[in-house]
């Protein structure tokens, strides 16, 4: 097992543990997703965006550079890393 396993292994570990406490707890805001919908400012599901918030270029910015890393995260893995 090289260092780069252990790794992340343990950092694998340290969030299955600290997601784990966020999902047991019930609060709001703690989760892995809560926080990238927040930084992404994406409505929850079953709440209505309330409108204060318009759509600037800004946040159209984060939400693709945010859906442009999900695609190629998901090819480089499918692809082992020829994409």
């Amino acid at each position: 097992m090289t260092v780069f396993t252990v790794g992340w292994l343990i950092w694998i570990g340290f969030f299955a543990i600290e997601e784990g406490i966020a999902l047991t707890n019930k609060r709001n805001g703690d989760t892995l997703s809560e926080h990238v919908w927040r930084w992404f400012a994406i409505p929850e599901a079953g709440t209505k965006a309330d409108g204060k918030r318009p759509s600037t270029v800004g946040m159209r910015l984060r939400r693709f550079v945010l859906l442009a890393f999900m695609v190629w995260l998901v090819l480089h893995f499918i692809t082992g890393g020829k994409f």
